[in-house]
């Protein structure tokens, strides 16, 4: 049978900055661009921006506040700028909690529709032309230039000419497109690594808060007495493969966002989502542990034997897959060092947080925070292209302290003001020194020679 022939006519589109992905540093990235006076075109394959946070329910703000061992200090936050900026516009709309207990930090809970509009918001008044329901299939090159990207949507084929491009995909797409230096999780190259587990998150309605908070206490890193309760009935009845996990109060009376469930494939496999087979194996894996998790809350937890699903991310929460290679990498050791850069253009307080087996492994860097170099976000080789979010160039256990939303809005933020920059002075990325960027950024609120406040 030989097929029609596809009438969809190709659209052409120009402009200053291409932003491909719309969650935290896409966001970020693009109102900053765009502030700064050029035209911004950002692409997102969903209908709404948040990314992670949002379609994947991350459902929690990290990464603001130090760490300490000490409970009679309040919360000092230390991460300013982009992400103190969307964390007011969410409290104006009575869309964030306030800082909650996650073992010897804070995290701050957001509504995920008021993620959306504020969103939403941000990006109309910055003039940024948006694309939704629109996803990024191919880097256009001249060379090892990038000069912007092939996109689908359900028009055709867009091709979107751009002076720079910025890849905000959390999966390091267009670095894959473009045929530039990548690699996964803990490998060494693109082919192999291991990654972090994906979590299905949930939120459950109809759950006496008062009663639950009075049984368990205020840290939303559940006591030992859940714990041993999961492993006791895992196997006998349930299966809740995970034993440490996390419930926080939301901004909505009587209910609870849920991230417990460990995802991996039928056959006990670890689950990389940039496979098509992981990525559909996660979906259904964690559909099915979300039912198993509620139903062992409603028959043993405090407080919610009444409990129901509310809901569920629209996909599976993906923390770790391809990462950029990058001029610098941040190290793991660099997160426990408290290692500052002159050329550190983000701060980071957040433990390495590494999901992986029945229990996630947490180490905690306290009264302290790190940096992040610029050079994390530009790519090793090629040029056109700049880096925001999750797909920095770091080590396996460094990004799983890096990748949190507060740091993908400083990020965003960064490399927004980095674009405006080499567009203004006709160079490239590479060339822009990440002290310059660290001096704009300071002029723009990101406070990063500032002590940390009292929340």
């Amino acid at each position: 049978m030989i097929g029609g022939t596809d009438r969809r006519k190709s659209l052409r589109i120009d402009t200053d900055v291409l932003v491909a992905g719309g969650g935290a540093a896409g966001v970020a990235a693009a109102v900053t661009a765009a502030r700064q006076g050029l035209k911004v075109v950002l692409v997102e394959r969903y209908g709404f921006c948040g990314g992670g946070a949002v379609a994947g329910m991350s459902g929690t703000v990290c990464g603001l506040y130090e760490a300490t061992d000490r409970a009679d200090l309040p919360p000092r936050q230390v991460v300013f700028g982009f992400a103190d900026e969307f964390v007011h516009l969410l409290e104006s709309r009575g869309g964030l909690t306030p800082p909650m207990r996650y073992g010897k930090t804070w995290t701050r809970v957001h509504d995920p529709l008021m993620w959306r509009e504020a969103a939403d918001h941000l990006l109309r008044e910055a003039g940024v032309r948006v694309l939704f329901h629109t996803m990024v299939t191919g880097a256009l090159l001249d060379g090892d230039r990038v000069t912007g990207a092939v996109a689908w949507s359900k028009e055709g084929p867009v091709q979107i000419r751009a002076k720079l491009t910025i890849d905000a995909s959390g999966d390091a797409d267009l670095i894959a497109m473009a045929g530039f230096e990548s690699f996964i999780g803990d490998g060494k190259d693109a082919m192999s690594g291991h990654v972090q587990n994906p979590t299905m998150i949930f939120r459950m309605g109809g759950v006496d808060t008062s009663r639950f908070i009075a049984t368990y206490g205020e840290n939303t890193i559940l006591p030992e007495q859940v714990s041993e309760l999961l492993r006791r009935h895992h196997g006998h009845g349930y299966f809740l493969p995970r034993s440490k996990i996390w419930l926080f109060p939301t901004t909505r009376p009587n209910e609870l966002l849920c991230n417990c469930t460990r995802v991996v494939g039928p056959d006990g496999r670890e689950l990389n989502t940039l496979s098509a087979r992981d990525f559909t194996d996660a979906e259904f894996e964690g559909r099915v542990q979300v039912r198993e998790y509620a139903r062992f809350f409603r028959d043993h937890l405090a407080g919610c034997e009444r409990s129901f699903v509310v809901d569920t991310g629209t996909q599976v929460g993906v923390r770790q897959t391809r990462q950029a290679r990058g001029v610098a990498t941040l190290a793991n050791a660099d997160i426990l060092a408290g290692r500052k850069f002159a050329d550190g253009i983000a701060r980071s307080p957040w433990p390495i947080e590494l999901h992986a087996g029945a229990k996630p492994r947490v180490e905690w860097l306290l009264e302290d925070w790190y940096e992040i170099p610029f050079g994390c976000f530009v790519p090793i080789c090629g040029d056109g292209l700049l880096i925001a979010g999750r797909c920095l160039s770091a080590q396996h256990e460094a990004v799983a302290s890096a990748r949190v939303t507060a740091q993908c809005f400083s990020y965003g933020q960064a490399v927004g003001h980095a674009v405006a920059m080499c567009i203004e002075s006709s160079v490239e990325p590479r060339v822009i020194p990440g002290a310059a960027v660290r001096e704009v950024l300071n002029r723009n609120g990101a406070r990063l020679d500032a002590e940390a406040a009292i929340a």
